[in-house]
């Protein structure tokens, strides 16, 4: 008995010190393992998921929302971070947008000002810009770019010529009523150059500007203050809209109203809207389209170099192009450029 007794004392002994070994060994590869993710994660060469904000003045204007998708479309692909938010257009909005973007702790910020002179906003880019964090404009630009990586917007300027140019072919002589907004400067350059391009032709003393309405570029903002300005009276032959929201507005004023005469109205952005009411609305007269997806793609793709380091331009000029009524059926008119 008593033997039995101490062989099953040694085996138990023996299995508690397997067991103590096991135990020791499954503690040290858990250990181990701790160690390397450790080091893993902390190496300098595990990059942080990358968070970036985008505040565009307006989602309710189709042309953001395809600037976001391709931003969105490249943070996905690299395993990023999108916040994105509609100030619509509230400058104020907008500043506390900016704000949370910074708390937030992104590494970039791609902006479409509500604004661009607003003092509110250029300080809330200081702030962003003070803890570190890079900043694109995209489809407009801000008064100072003291505190901004880089603009990149479409030929504003060219836009506005080629419509005019167009209209100088086409008319002799024109009374022109121009659709605004006033706070956007990529919306003044347009206007700015249509009238300068006007006020340039040998001609020019045919054509006069009889009014100017802000719109802020949106068709329901448009449509009553065209339709309010066609009781007014005062004469006019043509439209020259800040973008294509404007000018399908103006449209639709035109013939809620009935104008028999012919009103030849122009826009700018080339959206699926406009180009399908050129050449079956005969008042829809031509469009200055540009590129909301390059326009996005340029822009994320140069916040990503930005947060890595490299150098980039200070301002990104991309082209635009006259779609019309003439030459719309070599054009897509479903979806954008």
């Amino acid at each position: 008995m008593k033997s039995n007794y101490i062989k099953r004392l040694k085996k138990e002994i023996i299995q508690q010190h397997n067991h103590a070994l096991l135990s020791g060994e499954l503690f040290f590869a858990i250990f181990f393992i701790f160690i390397i993710w450790l080091f893993f994660i902390l190496s300098p060469g595990q990059k942080q998921q990358v968070k970036i904000g985008s505040s565009y003045m307006t989602m309710n204007n189709s042309f953001y929302p395809v600037i976001n998708e391709q931003v969105e479309n490249y943070v996905n692909n690299h395993h990023g971070k999108l916040y994105n938010r509609d100030p619509a257009l509230n400058v104020n909005k907008q500043v506390e947008e900016i704000n949370s973007f910074i708390h937030k702790g992104v590494s970039a910020i791609i902006i479409n000002p509500v604004d661009g002179n607003s003092q509110k906003l250029e300080n809330a880019l200081h702030k962003a810009k003070q803890n570190g964090i890079k900043v694109v404009v995209v489809d407009s630009q801000t008064k100072s770019d003291r505190y901004i990586d880089c603009t990149i917007l479409s030929n504003n300027y060219r836009a506005g010529q080629l419509c005019a140019k167009n209209l100088l072919k086409r008319k002799k002589h024109a009374n022109i009523l121009l659709l605004e907004h006033y706070s956007a400067l990529s919306a003044n350059n347009r206007i700015q150059g249509f009238t300068d391009t006007i006020k340039q032709a040998k001609n020019a003393h045919n054509y006069h500007i009889v009014g100017k309405i802000n719109t802020y570029g949106q068709s329901e903002i448009t449509l009553p203050l065209v339709e309010k300005y066609l009781k007014t009276g005062q004469k006019f032959d043509t439209v020259m809209a800040l973008n294509d929201q404007a000018a399908v507005g103006a449209l639709a004023a035109i013939n809620e109203a009935k104008i028999k005469r012919h009103i030849s109205v122009y826009g700018v952005d080339g959206s699926e809207n406009m180009k399908k009411l050129l050449g079956v609305n005969p008042n829809a007269t031509a469009t200055a389209a540009q590129s909301p997806i390059n326009l996005g793609k340029t822009a994320v793709k140069t916040a990503y170099k930005l947060i890595d380091g490299k150098k980039v331009s200070k301002k990104i000029t991309l082209p635009v192009f006259l779609i019309t009524n003439k030459n719309i059926n070599k054009y897509n008119a479903v979806g954008w450029q």
